[in-house]
């Protein structure tokens, strides 16, 4: 179900995009033709149930990518060995979605059998998640493989909520992002929840000088009080949660409308208006969501690409996993 009339929009930016990376659209046509479709039915699914699921898969991905690129290492079970990416911070208890990967492959595997990487499997996810709630669809290239790594401790390279602009443009840039493709991909706030935790200290313990950050709307930080209330000590509930903006499962652009108003829930969200760059791309986005979905979308596809296992000669050992939660014995 789309929640408004979607933009429809296959780019064809990935020939200029994968360069010796390998991965190409259509990969998977002469190998498991149903497999964006099997994909697809499983986010449909999911949505309709819950429709949450589609920032969360978004989100997944996105985390995914920020450690050892698109390999799929988050979705790698901790061991009594290894404590793993899904259970490291910020991630242990803010995703979700993983079931409906889980699903995807289980299908996929008794069609096509160490065909369909899980790595491809969530890339397509996340595209159909922008796509199922209004967001443009696009063309994913794909081929990727498999990591065999996955640790909780590098999950430090996932850009932090409470970072402030020069944080979060330096965790872009490590991954070969731009500025312009971080404020684009940022607009993915416009969808889904976050936990109170991710934004209380706003809220209550901003500064010594400040217990609320100033640069909040105080309207908006009464609200966000009403609903993570501080309980005993000044503590906060972990699995209190809000809504990102007020159409948290629409794909549209007033996430930059509301930056622009001083309810950017993060603070990395409210560090777009302090430099005249990143200032002008919000506002030019807040008033022209076709320009903001056509980038988002151009970023989506370079941010998928980073550092991909692909199975080349001389590249790092990869794999198909059989199973998505644990590599292959």
């Amino acid at each position: 179900m789309v929640l408004y009339t979607a933009l429809f929009l296959v780019l064809n930016l990935g020939s200029q995009l994968i360069g010796a990376q390998h991965l190409q659209v259509g990969f998977y046509n002469n190998k498991c033709k149903d497999a964006e479709l099997i994909v697809k039915e499983e986010v449909e699914k999911a949505f309709a149930k819950d429709n949450g699921i589609a920032p969360g898969l978004l989100r997944m991905h996105f985390h995914d990518t920020f450690v050892r690129g698109c390999d799929a290492s988050i979705l790698i079970d901790s061991t009594p060995g290894n404590l793993a990416e899904k259970d490291g911070p910020p991630n242990g208890i803010t995703l979700r979605g993983f079931e409906v990967i889980y699903n995807a492959k289980a299908r996929l595997e008794a069609e096509c059998e160490g065909v369909v990487s899980c790595a491809d499997i969530l890339s397509f996810a996340a595209r159909d998640s922008v796509h199922i709630t209004g967001g443009m669809f696009w063309e994913v290239p794909a081929g990727r493989r498999d990591g065999r790594i996955s640790r909780a401790s590098e999950t430090v390279d996932i850009p932090p909520p409470f970072g402030n602009l020069s944080v979060i443009t330096q965790a872009f840039r490590k991954k070969g992002l731009t500025q312009d493709e971080m404020v684009a991909l940022l607009g993915a706030h416009t969808i889904g929840r976050s936990h109170c935790t991710s934004f209380s200290n706003r809220l209550y313990n901003f500064s010594p000088t400040n217990s609320q950050d100033p640069t909040l709307n105080r309207f908006y930080a009464s609200q966000l009080k009403q609903e993570c209330p501080q309980g005993p000590g000044g503590s906060i509930d972990p699995n209190l949660v809000v809504e990102m903006n007020l159409s948290p499962a629409l794909m549209d652009p007033s996430y930059f409308a509301d930056v622009l108003k001083c309810r950017g829930l993060f603070t990395s969200d409210q560090t777009l208006t302090t430099s005249p760059q990143t200032k002008n791309q919000t506002e030019e986005y807040a008033g022209n969501g076709l320009i903001w979905q056509q980038d988002f979308v151009a970023a989506m596809i370079k941010m998928s690409q980073i550092e991909v296992l692909t199975g080349a000669p001389g590249e790092r050992r990869s794999e198909i996993r059989s199973n998505c939660r644990r590599i292959n014995p």
